[in-house]
């Protein structure tokens, strides 16, 4: 009689739910946060700062008991998603000097949370479109190729290609030395190693967003190239991607190609904030390269591969001459 009612208590008793481990998980090597934990780091000393809003959620600062600052971002309730262990793992496996860093994640009480590296310059679009932007032509050369290096390593990712989908000025997040680094993988959809394109909602920045991508819904790399253009177009002008107080021919793209075309000076194009401080054959090359890169089909657009070396050789020239006014100034 003992014996069977010990069965029925055993077979009636609910299973404890396990809580949370907060240990670094063996398949991601990442740091597995309570929501406690999260909580204390983004109030700590009862300071609650946001960085602003990222495709998939608001993105705080937080800090932890260590000290060290960090970005978290908490994700929407209409971006969660039941895979959200299995996304978390694909992009553990995503590590490159020049893409966000990512420590760890969150799930507890209906709650979803990526905790990333802090970078304390804030984004490219907080120095480049100021009025008294200290860009020089050397940073904006130098920021151009490693966000091309970032792509190409994305794009040539070991499982298949990977396309950020949302390549922008406020998506390139600067280092206390101005090092870049592409974050905001909230849009980033993965290529299998055997499809070329794929087709997906829509979804991307108005303005960065590749105009074929939105007519036929079809995402390639080539998408993430238009954006990558589109951003070279701004560091080489200094202009937002949308003027609307300025003329038709007047707008980015358009002025861009009239001069890349000859109909209009070289001079027309450049930042007037940097005050000819800049080498014209590179900038000339620069610019080229990133209206191919902005051309309205993808199959008229360079690869990155080719993106890169062009960048990497001009990076190269700025070196060159830097190196050159550094002897002068000696000699």
């Amino acid at each position: 009689m003992l014996i069977v009612l010990l069965i029925k208590y055993v077979k009636r008793r609910k299973p404890e739910k396990p809580t949370p481990s907060r240990e670094i998980t063996t398949w991601s090597g990442l740091y597995r946060f309570s929501k406690a934990e999260i909580e204390n780091a983004i109030n700590f000393q009862n300071e609650r700062k946001s960085l602003g809003r990222g495709s998939a959620g608001h993105v705080y600062k937080g800090i932890l008991p260590s000290g060290q600052a960090v970005a978290i971002k908490h994700i929407n309730k209409s971006n969660m998603s039941d895979s959200f262990t299995r996304e978390v793992e694909g992009l553990s496996r995503v590590r490159h000097p020049n893409l966000v860093c990512l420590f760890g994640y969150c799930i507890e009480g209906g709650e979803q949370y990526l905790v990333y590296e802090y970078c304390p310059a804030g984004n490219l679009a907080q120095h480049l479109l100021r009025k008294d932007s200290g860009l020089t032509w050397d940073r904006r050369v130098k920021i151009l190729r490693d966000c091309a290096l970032a792509l190409r390593y994305l794009h040539h990712f070991i499982d298949g290609c990977i396309v950020h989908r949302d390549i922008k000025l406020t998506n390139i997040l600067l280092t206390e030395n101005l090092e870049p680094k592409l974050s905001d993988f909230g849009l980033a959809k993965m290529l299998g190693m055997e499809e070329s394109k794929v087709f997906t909602d829509v979804r991307g920045t108005i303005g960065y967003m590749d105009p074929e991508y939105m007519s036929n819904a079809k995402l390639t790399c080539a998408s993430d190239i238009y954006s990558f253009g589109i951003v070279a177009l701004q560091l080489l002008s200094g202009q937002k991607v949308i003027e609307l107080d300025l003329d038709a021919r007047d707008q980015l793209t358009r002025k861009a190609k009239d001069v890349s075309m000859g109909k209009r000076p070289l001079s027309d194009f450049e930042d007037p904030r940097l005050n000819g401080n800049l080498n014209r054959a590179d900038f000339e090359c620069i610019l080229q390269v990133a209206v191919f890169s902005v051309a309205k089909s993808s199959k008229d657009r360079p690869t990155i591969d080719t993106v890169f070396e062009e960048m990497d050789k001009a990076w190269k020239n700025t070196l060159g001459d830097m190196c050159k006014q550094c002897y002068s100034t000696l000699v």
